[in-house]
């Protein structure tokens, strides 16, 4: 009895390690860009939104960047 109830709970953890996966391999498929970036055109691959998120985020780095820092006052 001990053993099948091993037996059981083995198997139910693999189905669950199971979904998990499909659901991490569908995921990798359909990656969505951050909030407040411009998307990628449809049917552009992970690789090419990928580059294009990070030429965003190095555009929006640099913008920072030029801005003058606040000083702060003199007492």
């Amino acid at each position: 009895m001990r053993g099948l109830f091993g037996v059981v709970g083995l198997l139910l953890t693999l189905a669950i390690i199971g979904v998990l996966a499909k659901k991490q391999m569908g995921a990798l498929t359909t990656v969505a860009p951050p909030a407040g970036f411009a998307s990628a055109p449809a049917g552009a691959t992970v690789q090419q939104q990928s580059q294009l998120i990070q030429q965003q985020v190095k555009q929006s780095v640099e913008a920072q960047m030029q801005q003058a820092r606040p000083m702060p006052d003199e007492k």
